[in-house]
């Protein structure tokens, strides 16, 4: 009977594990640490909190490309190398897993998958949320956050998204014929849609609404390509809003000038979008 018991406890675990993943011991560790440096940083504001667990990040390296590994699709967990956006998918799925007092690995590899793809689930390399206008999108749909562009006065545009099918070399994992059609297809998807930006001559004006733990994406006129950067609103002593992120100068910092001076030394910058998680 124990031995039936233990076979079904480990068909159990083989479900909830049934995603392909990738963490190495030294980033499991990490995970261990990380529980215990973040279990006394919740705030009564949930942006707070994203601000609180964000800063526990500070130096981290940076690192481009972390989840282009193996031959298909796995949940990265990289806790030692972060770009801009598995920095903000981290800085999220801890402060959710703290709010909602789900401080073990399980619940950890289960929220990334929820924030990092499609609807939830991870099918492949075309299921990550690869435009991250397109990971507002969706992250808003499973009322993980809310997109206030338009509240704070943002205006909607419609720009042809294909940077990645029209630089196919830039991405290892289009070599795949079925994988190419299936960017293209969320390609076209997203040039049906429209998307919400603050241009960057009205941000300054609107900065006062941005609150702490925002969401920040950086909205570019580069051809094909909806957001070059994102990061994490934080209010600075100075009373103005900073960027809280994963730089590509170096590591995991807080913007010494302010976000509107900041993003004016940005080529090809045409504003922000703006996301409030929930």
């Amino acid at each position: 009977m124990k031995l039936i018991s233990s076979f079904f406890f480990f068909l159990l675990s083989l479900t909830i594990c049934a995603q392909p993943l990738i963490c190495s011991d030294q980033d499991k560790t990490a995970f261990d640490v990380k529980i215990k440096e973040i279990q006394n940083l919740k705030q009564s504001d949930f942006g707070d909190t994203m601000i609180s667990v964000g800063q526990t990040f500070l130096g981290i390296p940076y690192v481009a490309k972390t989840l282009e590994i193996g031959k298909s699709e796995s949940l990265v967990i990289n806790l030692h190398g972060m770009d801009c956006t598995t920095y903000v998918e981290n800085v999220l799925a801890f402060s959710t897993l703290l709010v909602e007092d789900k401080m073990n690995f399980d619940s950890f590899v289960s929220t990334l998958e929820n924030i990092r793809y499609k609807d939830g689930e991870l099918n492949g390399y075309a299921s990550r949320l690869h435009y991250f206008s397109e990971w507002i999108a969706n992250n808003e749909k499973k009322e993980l956050l809310e997109d206030v562009t338009a509240e704070i006065g943002g205006i909607e545009i419609k720009k042809d998204i294909n940077f990645m099918s029209t630089h196919r070399d830039l991405y290892p994992f289009l070599q795949d014929e079925e994988n190419f059609k299936k960017i293209k297809a969320s390609e076209n998807y997203l040039n049906h849609k429209s998307i919400c930006i603050l241009p960057q001559d009205q941000i300054e004006a609107n900065e006062n609404q941005i609150k702490n733990g925002d969401i920040i994406a950086l909205t570019t006129s580069i051809n094909g390509l909806d957001i070059t950067h994102t990061g994490i609103a934080v209010r600075e002593k100075d009373g103005r809003i900073h960027l809280l992120h994963a730089s590509s100068s170096g590591k995991v910092e807080v913007s010494e000038l302010p976000l509107v001076e900041y993003l004016k030394k940005i080529k090809k910058n045409t504003g922000i979008m703006v996301a409030r998680p929930l």
